[in-house]
């Protein structure tokens, strides 16, 4: 029989602040953390706006907080995350045991020394043209420290390990915006299969950078609402333009339900369902049914044992482009039947744009404060319905209510999907 896997802590790192009740304010009093980018001379780009995160210290990432200053803000995020999430849950990681304690995060491409090797290929075009790929390839070689390993995606989770020496499975899954998603649920598996006792799970990420905003903007995804900065993203909404990029990182700790029992751990919530499902459709567009998306809604009830009309709150991907927020309204209606009509749908993504790898993880922590607190976030920014999205998407204003069963969603460039399904903690719930 497989294992009951419990959370017991949480911590992030978000442009609404860096300590969770001061998080949960800013989101349940609707306010937006998208400003003017300042991490650089964005004055010349046709984007100028994100979610940045403010003022990030440094000094959050541990005892030697210089040593991290030069490595890629995703690192930053996600230590400091963990560290907050560890405090969070009262854990002792010293009377661990070390093997059966792991780390799964869901961390994306970094982007780093972009001006030297922007300065490096100018160079070589200033060059003989037979000389050009020659040139550049000595330079490369002659710089070799530009190749630094400390910015491949599955470093920080190894940070995370040596930290709190957790020699356990270590994994980061890349699956786009729903990389910290599938971290979190497959983490959830290793401990119900009996392969680790206590996970570090969640994601970081930062695409807040020449290359990343020109990125995104290549693909049409951004909101260039440059001069209303604070309703720029407006999930839902009839006139939503896009997204705005946002960044920070979220880690929870998961437990089997024993574990976190023998050392009278509290109990923020259950994870009750997880499903991953592909569109197997095109690399950036979602299926126009959402298939994938269906899936996953459904089998994540299935495992949680629980209707649809037994939820109480859904924290969608929400995005604010034209078609995600259509088909993922869609895709609720099919999943759910009528039950979609009646169930409170939010984006926090309209406050805190989209953080991409990291955005699972942070909405997971939302959830989980939803079923802690009864209050549900609201989705800002929202003012002409569409007639294509027609759920109740929580309006501009938070509400209270009785949330015991909550399912997060995330959707990714080349299809991925995925859910997560948290219940109020219940000692009576049969395992599934």
């Amino acid at each position: 029989m497989s294992r009951r896997v419990v959370v017991t802590g949480g911590g992030c790192v978000t442009p609404l602040g860096t300590e969770l009740a001061e998080v949960w304010k800013n989101l349940t009093e609707g306010r937006s953390g998208i400003r003017p980018i300042t991490l650089f001379d964005a004055s010349d780009f046709p984007i100028r706006i994100a979610a940045e995160v403010p003022d990030f210290d440094i000094s959050e990432v541990g005892e030697d907080p210089a040593f991290w200053q030069n490595h890629p803000r995703q690192t930053q995020f996600a230590m400091a995350a963990a560290i907050k999430a560890v405090q969070s849950a009262a854990l002792d990681t010293a009377r661990l045991d070390p093997v059966r304690f792991g780390v799964y995060l869901g961390c994306g491409e970094t982007f780093p020394d972009i001006k030297q090797l922007g300065e490096l290929m100018a160079a070589s075009v200033n060059g003989l043209p037979h000389c050009r790929r020659t040139f550049l390839q000595e330079s490369l070689a002659e710089k070799s420290f530009w190749y630094r390993p400390d910015v491949e995606p599955n470093m920080p989770s190894s940070f995370i390990a040596g930290m709190f020496d957790a020699q356990g499975p270590n994994l980061n899954c890349i699956a786009a915006c729903a990389s910290s998603t599938q971290s979190i649920g497959a983490a959830a598996e290793i401990i119900r299969r009996g392969d680790a006792d206590v996970m570090l799970a969640g994601g970081a990420h930062s695409m807040i950078d020449p290359a990343g905003i020109s990125g995104l903007h290549r693909l049409s995804v951004l909101s260039n609402s440059n001069e209303r900065v604070e309703k720029a993203m407006r999930p839902f909404d009839l006139n939503r333009d896009g997204f705005v990029a946002g960044e920070g990182g979220a880690v929870v700790v998961l437990e089997s339900l024993e574990h976190a029992q023998a050392r009278r751990a509290d109990i923020w919530g259950e994870l009750v369902g997880y499903a991953s499902a592909h569109d197997a459709f095109r690399a950036t567009d979602t299926h126009p049914d959402g298939r994938a998306f269906v899936h996953c809604v459904r089998e994540a009830l299935r495992q949680a044992q629980l209707a649809p009309e037994q939820l109480d709150y859904i924290n969608a991907h929400g995005t604010s482009t034209r078609l995600n927020d259509r088909v993922e309204t869609f895709a609720l209606k099919q999943s759910l039947g009528e039950a979609a009509y009646s169930v409170p749908v939010s984006s926090t993504k309209s406050m805190m744009g989209h953080s991409t790898t990291a955005c699972g993880a942070v909405e997971l922590v939302i959830a989980l404060m939803a079923i802690r607190t009864g209050v549900i976030p609201p989705t800002i920014n929202y003012e002409t319905a569409d007639p294509e999205c027609d759920l109740d998407y929580v309006p501009n204003t938070a509400r209270e209510i009785n949330c015991r069963h909550v399912l997060s969603n995330s959707l990714g460039f080349g299809g991925q999907s995925a859910a997560l399904l948290v219940s109020r903690f219940d000692g009576r719930r049969r395992p599934r």
